[in-house]
């Protein structure tokens, strides 16, 4: 599959909530990064699956910023209720690599203590900055995922 259509089935999969179709465009032993998760393999649709299974008022747009024969990039907005109560708008760059139509490596970048600060209130807003802040976040959603 081209990298523009890989790409396009997988933002609008996560636009339409269907993680199913997300997990099965991951290559087994994928990886995935951003600055609250360190996922592998099936973790990924595990995560996929409990944030859009949980997600309120969410919604997701998406422009395809560069798509070469194997990588891609995507600058993509999503928005929802955290919690079901607090309003998050995260802005996110998506770079990912793929092999034989499948993604292998997926790295997320957003500014954390932006989100921190729209998703938890005011201790993300004043400890979001903080390192051991977001290690405290990304061992709490690992668990809300149920990862432990």
């Amino acid at each position: 599959m081209e990298t523009r259509q890989a790409l396009t089935r997988f933002y609008d999969a996560l636009a339409g909530r269907d993680a199913r179709t997300m997990s099965a465009m991951y290559a087994p032993g994928a990886a995935f990064t951003d600055p609250v998760f360190r996922l592998r393999g099936e973790e990924i649709g595990r995560m996929w699956e409990s944030l859009l299974g949980r997600a309120r008022e969410f919604s997701v747009t998406y422009t395809i910023a560069r798509a070469s024969v194997d990588r891609g990039t995507v600058e993509w907005t999503a928005r929802y209720l955290f919690g079901g109560k607090r309003p998050v708008v995260n802005v996110i760059l998506s770079e990912l690599r793929f092999e034989n139509g499948r993604i292998v490596e997926q790295s997320d970048q957003f500014d954390f203590p932006r989100w921190a600060a729209q998703a938890l209130g005011a201790p993300g807003r004043w400890l979001g900055r903080f390192e051991w802040f977001r290690r405290a976040v990304a061992r709490k959603a690992r668990r809300g995922i149920g990862l432990g």
